[in-house]
């Protein structure tokens, strides 16, 4: 391939809507782009046939609509993962009508790998020089029109955390769509002898290569040994031609090192150009801030810390909020609403006061803990500390065969133990991703604090914040024991290598942050409305019927059934069913008890319960639901991922023998210390 070639482009799309494609690496920013671009103008879902992220909205500007394709982060669009298939597959298949590369100038060399690969295909490229401010803090300087000159493709500065020169990045898409900006793109080459080799396999397999693939890009990927074009190709081509397609391949089987040297050499060539150096010697505000936040010892104080700031802000300032929540709203809405059914049937103000006001209203005063917890770790996320959070939890993470980088989706539990679970595609070793994945439900979920954010404080008044502290030390040690059992037992003690990018610190994106937390909240008071509506009606109709009184129930029945494994930990039969009641959701807990005790309010469910159940009851009631069977959804997504009803049987029986032992344990523990 010459050094110097004029892209061909397919014609713009006929449709409506423009189609623009995000792509980049991790971290390059990538994501706050397409957030203050599109808003609340998105949608996520999954990619056909895939379990990866699908993001895709709109935005219009001065008058033209763009629909605009968020595609997966990836390093390179060689077949090593699901993100790099897809992405590259989107690109040639779909043949958006223009890629917008987000490159990020604080670490340029990185960045431009995917850059090297993506001028080789036929489409229409611009880049986004993004983290102009980031990089100026390091010391470092980009010129972009040298960069551009370089590339031979449309380079525009942008810092997306602050929305400037998004306009300008959109003006030159619209110039490239209208064909006033020509893209002459400066490919890498490869050493000449294997410049000769993909010549003659260029030759061989150029009449047979399946539409929209172009030849010479297929023949590159072969010499690379991409995995899923050879295989791709392997079934194109007749035997002969592919025997001697493979006789080359074979000769020069070291092709993929010099491939991908011709790249970094052109990156080289690149950065010399165009790219200044701090001075020798000169400290960046990364190094610096490194030096506390990613030392083996200040840094996990640092990380206790923030997880301790996290939870003194839920009790001060969530706890509060939910309070009024429910003596203004909740409690003022059934009293409202009772007044209006005064002469209604019983069955109807029972239902709507008790089993929806009562159920879902007690849950949704949760949604203030939620958003702190929520707005927390999207914060920490943005400003590039969860990268140090990883590294520094890395000797911890050995003790169970794993490493740093399965503490990030493990994180990830801390909201929900779903995206934790899916999050685990990041681990390269299916071992270390399989004893991830067993082990996540133990992160105590934002749903589960919240279950412990009410009961807590009922029961243990001031010290409340303590015994949270003690629950999540408790989940997080059991957690560590039990990774370290499963490595010994199911996998005989093997360890991972760690290798993981620290991204660089920068300012956080307000925008993104409170668009994270709109979505996750947003998502909670639709399950709000569906899934825990429907267990509270539920549980009310089984609590009434069918005599109406709760004690002869069909709930009291199947609860009583139960009663007797739950005595051991000292729950009632109130409390057992309360328990079931979490694996469709983890807030139905407090949900049904609402139900159970006639649509109480929260502060008279509070003192409902502190007045029915001693401190020890309490006490066992709140480590087991810590470490009590996983949700129906993370239940789903074990199966997703592990592809497997043995392992996800196995993890559901695992943690309800897990906690029903720490219940009874826990409750007898109690009661001989007196609590």
């Amino acid at each position: 391939m010459s050094a110097k070639q004029a892209m061909v482009v397919p014609p713009a799309h006929q449709a409506d809507l423009v189609m623009i494609a995000l792509a980049g690496q991790p971290n390059m920013g990538k994501s706050t782009l397409f957030n203050l671009l599109t808003g609340l103008n998105q949608h996520v879902g999954n990619w056909p046939g895939k379990t990866v992220e699908r993001r895709q909205g709109h935005f219009t500007m001065d008058g033209q609509d763009y629909n605009l394709v968020d595609l997966p982060g990836t390093y390179s669009l060689t077949a090593n993962s699901p993100e790099e298939v897809i992405a590259r597959e989107f690109i040639l298949r779909e043949a958006p009508d223009v890629v917008v590369a987000v490159v990020s100038a604080a670490n340029l060399e990185r960045s431009l790998y995917l850059v090297s690969e993506l001028v080789g295909l036929p489409v229409r490229l611009v880049v986004a020089l993004n983290m102009i401010d980031v990089a100026a803090s390091e010391g470092v300087t980009v010129e972009p029109q040298v960069l551009e000159a370089a590339l031979g493709v449309p380079v525009v500065p942008i810092t997306a955390t602050k929305a400037q020169g998004i306009y300008e990045l959109l003006a030159v898409v619209r110039k490239t769509l209208d064909g006033q900006l020509q893209q002459v793109p400066r490919l890498p080459e490869i050493r000449a002898d294997h410049r000769e080799a993909l010549d003659q396999v260029l030759k061989l397999v150029r009449e047979f290569v399946p539409a929209p693939y172009p030849p010479e890009w297929i023949a590159l990927k072969l010499l690379e040994g991409d995995v899923e074009v050879t295989r791709t190709m392997q079934a194109a081509l007749p035997a002969v031609t592919w025997q001697a397609v493979n006789a080359i391949l074979v000769q020069h089987d070291d092709a993929m090192l010099a491939v991908a040297s011709g790249r970094y050499e052109w990156i080289g060539r690149m950065v010399r150009a165009a790219v200044a150096r701090p001075r020798l010697g000169q400290i960046g505000l990364t190094e610096r801030l490194d030096r506390v936040a990613a030392h083996p010892v200040w840094g996990l104080l640092v990380l206790a810390g923030i997880l301790g700031l996290v939870f003194w802000l839920t009790f001060t300032v969530g706890a509060p909020l939910q309070a009024w929540l429910d003596a203004v709203i909740v409690s003022g809405l059934a009293g409202w609403v009772s007044t209006i059914l005064v002469n209604a049937p019983a069955w109807l103000s029972g239902l709507i006061v008790d089993g929806v006001i009562g159920g879902v209203g007690s849950v949704l005063t949760f949604l203030p803990i939620l958003v702190i917890f929520f707005a927390a770790f999207g914060l920490l996320e943005d400003v590039g500390y969860m990268a140090r959070a990883a590294y520094v939890m890395d000797n911890l993470m050995h003790l169970m065969g794993l490493h740093g980088k399965s503490f990030l989706p493990l994180f990830l539990g801390f909201g929900c133990n779903v995206p934790s679970i899916m999050g685990t595609r990041v681990i390269d070793s299916w071992p270390a991703r399989l004893l991830t994945i067993l082990i996540a439900p133990l992160v105590p979920c934002t749903a589960r604090m919240a279950v412990v954010a009410f009961l807590a404080p009922a029961f243990f008044g001031d010290k409340a914040l303590w015994l949270t502290w003690g629950l999540v030390l408790l989940s997080l040690a059991t957690l560590v024991a039990l990774g370290t059992v499963l490595n010994r037992v199911l996998f005989k003690g093997q360890r991972s290598a760690f290798i993981m990018e620290m991204p660089l610190y920068h300012i956080p994106n307000w925008r993104t942050v409170g668009l994270l937390v709109w979505q996750r909240a947003i998502s909670f008071i639709k399950k709000a409305g569906t899934t825990i509506l429907f267990i509270s009606v539920v549980i009310w109709v089984l609590s009434a019927l069918p005599g109406g009184e709760i004690e002869t129930s069909y709930l009291a029945q199947f609860g009583k059934f139960f009663e007797p494994i739950g005595r051991l930990m000292g729950f009632d039969w109130r409390l057992t069913v309360a328990l079931l009641t979490t694996f469709p959701a983890k807030e139905n807990a407090i949900a049904t008890l609402g139900v159970l005790y006639g649509g109480a309010t929260e502060s008279g469910l509070a003192a409902a319960l502190t007045a029915s159940f001693s401190t020890a009851t309490a006490l066992s009631f709140l480590v087991v639901t810590m470490l009590f069977v996983p949700c129906a959804a993370t239940v789903a997504v074990i199966k997703q991922e592990t592809g497997s009803w043995r392992w996800t049987l196995l993890n559901v029986g695992m943690f309800l023998a897990l906690s029903i032992g720490a219940g009874i344990l826990v409750y007898n523990g109690a009661l001989w210390l007196g609590i």
